[in-house]
């Protein structure tokens, strides 16, 4: 279908999202979040996908939330009500059933930090920039950030964050463990790219329920994430792919899964 806010685009295994509003740095405005729930329902829906990059055009990730339209006043209801729509993509992209890759370049910051975060990887370029910036205009965090980023820095480090508001690059990004590689920009879709691939060669059912897994145990104890487990491995132990894996380790090949 066709997007007003997004490029929705399907190659191969991979499928990618792009942030297209690149006049105001991919604000999220409504019809773009309602626009990211189709989109991943129309990615879940293409048996042919295995893994999804979420970018953004014009050279920047994502600003937030448009500021333009926050110069109009809101009573609580009308930002709840707003914010409200925002969760039900963050949701949706936490706990989507393939792994996601956030391609960052330019700035990732507020809420556009956080939908970063919603991914499972982050790849950003040398010039990505950072930042909790609700702070600076008087609101308080949403888009997942108060759950997202202390389980990713840690509690006291995304407290500081969260309370100077401060913009951070690429570089300090990756040593406070927020996204997982950096690369120059000019390697950034290529790289990200080699990343997808890889991760699409892999067998679908299993990491899809490692994706599970992993999301359940981040609120679960040991004795629970190990049930998930079992569980998990006996769906897994059943599978074509198990199979098509033994296969190809004793025939010195490299395995073609299928997902069944």
């Amino acid at each position: 279908m066709s997007y007003e806010t997004l490029i929705v685009d399907q190659t191969g295994p991979i499928a990618t999202i792009t942030l297209n509003r690149p006049e105001a740095r991919n604000a999220l405005d409504f019809a773009m979040r309602r626009e990211l729930l189709t989109a991943l329902d129309e990615i879940e829906a293409n048996p042919a996908a295995r893994v999804v990059i979420l970018t953004g055009a014009g050279g920047h990730f994502c600003a937030g939330g448009d500021v333009k339209n926050m110069r109009q006043r809101h009573t609580a209801a009308e930002g709840q009500a707003r914010v409200e729509l925002l969760n039900r993509a963050v949701l949706r992209l936490v706990n989507f059933p393939l792994p996601t890759i956030a391609m960052v370049d330019g700035y990732a910051v507020g809420a556009g930090s956080n939908l970063a975060l919603c991914c499972d990887l982050i790849v950003a370029s040398d010039r990505a920039k950072f930042g909790e910036l609700f702070c600076k205009i008087g609101l308080a965090v949403d888009g997942g950030g108060t759950w997202l980023l202390p389980r990713l820095v840690g509690m006291a480090r995304a407290k500081e964050l969260i309370f100077t508001g401060d913009v951070f690059d690429a570089a300090e990004a990756l040593r406070i463990g927020l996204v997982n590689r950096v690369v120059h920009a000019a390697d950034l879709a290529a790289t990200t790219r080699e990343l997808a691939e890889k991760i699409a060669a892999g067998p679908p059912l299993a990491l899809r329920l490692d994706k599970q897994a992993l999301n359940r145990a981040a609120s679960s104890d040991l004795a629970a994430a190990l049930e998930v487990e079992a569980l998990s491995q006996g769906l897994a132990i059943a599978s074509d792919d198990h199979r098509e894996g033994v296969a190809a380790f004793f025939d010195k090949r490299p395995p073609k899964f299928s997902g069944a």
